[in-house]
């Protein structure tokens, strides 16, 4: 028995050996690097309670990741009630998460309204509309009432930071991912703005950060890039840029969200999450933004089915983006998303890929606006 118990334990050690001595070997350094390229990401996770045996525990507590993001429904499993069942449920779990990243933490959702809500009725929350339906009324207290009662909800539920408004222009009424939806507030592109700002300025009111999306514009494409690539050199109109401009040069636009369409005219390589011309030469330069740029989820088709992970990762960051949505809600869950992006990002700095004052930067950004928000 005693000998059993030995080659047991000489078997324990030998397996988890590597472990060890890759944790041990890290410096000060590089410890350092791999906590600021955790504040990277926001990475999507099951569960309706926080639970010291999943994964999101670990990445939280440990290797200190920039957020989370909420979902109802878990499109892997195909069913609902994946972080959200009740409002009392929901604030629960948003001040567990809070409190194990030490109030540190973006807590994220998409809660556009109308068919992009992830605080449905059915579970108990207050009804929305789209933002189609306020573009459509053009009335400037009716979109302040519904922007209002939204972002003050987010805010009585703990969550900080909202994946809203969509700033994309109604070009092809039949895309569908945008028009299908009722996701856009109108073709013009000056009713998008005019309600954008609104809902900005309502979120601001609460603390809650927003975010406009999808950059360079998503109104004209044909198909959707949660399922693959959405090419839309031939339907892309000038127009979609006006919103993102207009916003950013009037100085209240914190964060963009790239989309993964791709555009000829732009790059002729890479999707737009991907491609510096589009988020560098454009977004950044041309249009003077400086704010923190976050990828449309990762786990989308256009991305996912298309590149490797250290592709995406290698020429996204090079591009400009500054924080990774990895929602985990796409066709698979893999719980080591998390562990797998923070380490590959670590290999593109160490392999001399990406350089070290680009992680430095983006984490810069981040702390920057956490602080603002009063996350500290």
């Amino acid at each position: 028995m005693i000998k059993r118990i030995s080659v047991l334990f000489i078997l324990t050690i030998i397996i988890s050996l590597p472990f060890y001595l890759n944790a041990q070997n890290h410096s000060k350094e590089d410890k350092a690097l791999r906590e600021k390229i955790s504040q990277m990401l926001i990475i999507g996770f099951r569960g309706m309670s926080l639970d010291s045996s999943k994964e999101i525990y670990d990445l939280i507590a440990k290797e200190k990741i920039g957020g989370i993001i909420l979902f109802d429904y878990d499109v892997p499993s195909k069913k609902s009630k994946r972080n959200i069942e009740n409002p009392d449920q929901l604030r629960k779990l948003c001040s567990e998460l809070q409190n194990l990243g030490n109030n540190h933490l973006f807590i994220s959702i998409d809660q556009e309204g109308g068919k992009v809500s992830r605080l449905k009725e059915k579970y108990g929350f207050s009804p929305s509309v789209s933002q189609q339906y306020l573009g459509e009324n053009n009335n400037s207290l009716l979109t302040k009432e519904w922007a209002s009662r939204s972002a003050r909800n987010l805010k009585s539920l703990g969550i900080n930071l909202n994946f809203s408004p969509s700033v994309d222009v109604n070009i092809n009424p039949d895309c569908p991912i945008i028009g299908k939806l009722e996701r856009s507030f109108s073709q013009d592109p000056q009713t998008v703005i005019k309600h954008a700002k609104i809902v900005i300025e309502e979120h601001n009111k609460q603390g809650i950060v927003t975010t406009i999306k999808h950059f360079p514009g998503h109104g004209s494409s044909r198909s959707d890039t949660h399922k693959g690539i959405a090419d839309i050199t031939n339907t892309y109109d000038k127009r979609e840029l006006i919103p993102f401009k207009e916003l950013i040069e009037e100085g209240c636009v914190e964060m963009v969200m790239t989309s993964h369409v791709f555009n000829s005219a732009f790059d002729s390589l890479y999707p737009s999450t991907m491609s510096y011309n589009t988020l560098t030469n454009m977004l950044k330069v041309q249009m003077g933004f400086k704010g923190i740029i976050v990828s449309d989820d990762m786990a989308m088709g256009a991305i996912a089915k298309e590149y490797d992970l250290e592709t995406c990762l290698d020429k996204a960051i090079n591009a400009g983006v500054d924080m990774f949505i990895f929602s985990n809600n796409g066709e698979k869950y893999d719980t080591e998303i998390g562990y797998k992006a923070i380490e590959t990002i670590f290999q593109l700095v160490k392999q001399g890929k990406v350089a070290e004052s680009r992680i430095n930067n983006s984490y810069a950004k981040i702390l920057k606006l956490k602080s603002k928000i009063g996350l500290q």
